[in-house]
Formats: structure tokens, sequence, C-alpha cells
């Protein structure tokens, strides 16, 4: 079975950036949604957003202009660049095909920690 595992996580103080990269095989690179979800401490694991093939982006309302989603064929990778950041944003970061329904599609993989410190 195949797992998405996403990696970059670090410590970051509010206001920062930070790049977290997601290695996608195929075929699910080129003919899937992959979505980037967080699970915040004590939270259930909530889609930030997703991409699929070469379309604009989808965000969830508290991410959108901060994060950004894109795709990189020369390394099979959809990356989530996030700006701005704030303390809220602090959680365990994962990647994960999206099923049409929009719900994840395989099992999870390793996660990667980001938090942001005030």
């Amino acid at each position: 079975q195949v797992r998405l595992a996403a990696s970059g996580g670090a410590l970051v103080q509010a206001g920062g950036s930070l790049r977290l990269s997601c290695l996608v095989p195929e075929p699910f690179f080129s003919t899937n949604r992959i979505g980037w979800y967080r699970q915040a401490p004590g939270n259930e694991r909530v889609l930030l957003g997703s991409i699929i093939y070469d379309r604009r982006a989808e965000y969830v309302d508290s991410v959108q202009d901060r994060f950004t989603i894109s795709k990189h064929t020369a390394n099979n990778t959809v990356d989530l660049l996030m700006t701005s950041l704030k303390p809220e944003d602090t959680g365990v970061y994962y990647c994960n095909v999206v099923s049409p329904w929009r719900e994840p599609a395989l099992d999870w993989g390793q996660g990667t920690q980001v938090t942001v410190s005030s």
C-alpha cells in the first residue's frame, strides 16, 4: 500500500514562512488530486487545500492567501508554502491522495511537525 510522507516541518516564529514537501509516486502525481492536511493538538485532521493536474489549487478560508500548494514535475513533489504563519497553524502536517468525494484515499503516511511560536 502506497503511503505519502510529508517533510520539512520545523519550529518557526509567528509571521515566518516554511515550505513542506511531499513526494508523490506515479500514477498518483499525474492523475490524482493531492491534498495537504493538518492535525492540530487535540483536534481532528483537516484538509487545508488540494491540487490536481495543473489547475488552480483549492484552499480552506483559514489558509487562503497565506498558503500555496504547487506541483513540481522535475521531482514529483507537491509542496506547501506557508507564509504569515500563526500560532494556530501549529500541528502535524500530512499529505494524501484526495478522492473525488474529498476524502483521504490512502492510508496515512508520516507527517511532519510544524510549531509556530508567538
